[in-house]
């Protein structure tokens, strides 16, 4: 199986140069579809509900005090990801590769997994709950068309 660093090489291999809070969110999308389209979780690392959106804390703790993410990330193998995995993330880069990170924050901020998932925190309160499979996957199918 795929995990977090195969998604984010993957997307740094074809967007090249992305901030770290940029490709969090593009990650986050990648998994949510991924549930959609093909009930599968694409990688097994938990998302949480930070103050800037969905975060994977495993990858964050790859780039953290960074701006831009790696050239390479540790471990990271593309190849564990299928022909249509890779489909799959092409057609949310082609969605949301162009969006810039504070367009993907504001998105991110307006949907109802990070809003449950921050429940009762402030703008800005630290919170690390986790954001379900069950609650992103039931979200993102009323949006599939």
């Amino acid at each position: 199986m795929a995990n977090v660093c195969d998604v984010a090489q993957y997307i740094r291999n074809h967007l090249g140069e992305v901030s770290t809070i940029k490709l969090q969110k593009l990650v986050y999308y990648c998994k949510a579809w991924s549930l959609v389209w093909d009930e599968d979780p694409l990688f097994p690392e938990r998302i949480e509900a930070w103050a800037n959106g969905p975060v994977v804390p495993d990858l964050y703790a790859l780039h953290r005090g960074s701006f831009l993410c790696p050239d390479n990330f540790p471990g990271a193998d593309v190849s564990r990801l299928t022909e249509r995995q890779q489909s799959n993330i092409d057609l949310v880069l082609k969605e949301y590769g162009n969006k810039s990170p504070q367009y993907l924050v504001a998105l991110s901020h307006s949907e109802t997994p990070w809003l449950d998932a921050r429940g009762d925190c402030e703008p800005g309160e630290r919170c690390n709950t986790p954001i379900s499979d069950i609650a992103i996957a039931e979200y993102y199918s009323g949006l599939a068309v």
